[in-house]
């Protein structure tokens, strides 16, 4: 992979790279008014870490991260909400850059657990995830409204 990838923090001009990859992901196209104040809000919040990858050309991909003081651990639980790399930049180490900044992140702030939730029906994320460092240690359910 390109040694000149660079990774920084979202902000608001990468809205569009974002939507439109949020949008591929959940193959579907959500409403752009309500998506922006969402990613605007968020981006602002101290407890929130995002990221987006990209060479001196284009965005290749992203990563977001909220973290919480969850009784449960007794201290600062992180979860990886979305994280995203385009198609044409799938393995070749920039979902590894992003998760290695998370890591760093965690480490620093001395955070208990790192989470990341991924779709049933994106069966090869599971192999994906161990492949990072993850393991499979949860269930999570949810109720859709």
């Amino acid at each position: 992979m390109n040694s000149k990838i660079n990774i920084r923090k979202i902000e608001r001009q990468d809205l569009d790279f974002v939507y439109k990859s949020i949008c591929e992901l959940e193959t579907e196209v959500f409403d752009f008014e309500v998506f922006s104040e969402i990613f605007n809000s968020n981006i602002s919040k101290p407890n929130n870490v995002y990221l987006i990858a990209e060479d001196e050309n284009e965005s290749l991909g992203f990563i977001t991260f909220h973290i919480q003081n969850l009784l449960h651990h007794c201290g600062l639980v992180g979860e990886i909400q979305e994280f995203f790399i385009d198609k044409n930049h799938r393995g070749k180490g920039v979902g590894r850059k992003l998760i290695d900044e998370i890591l760093k992140y965690a480490q620093e702030n001395n955070l208990k657990s790192i989470e990341v939730t991924t779709n049933k029906k994106r069966i090869e994320n599971v192999t994906i995830y161990e492949n990072l460092g993850f393991t499979l240690s949860h269930n999570k359910f949810t109720i859709s409204r």
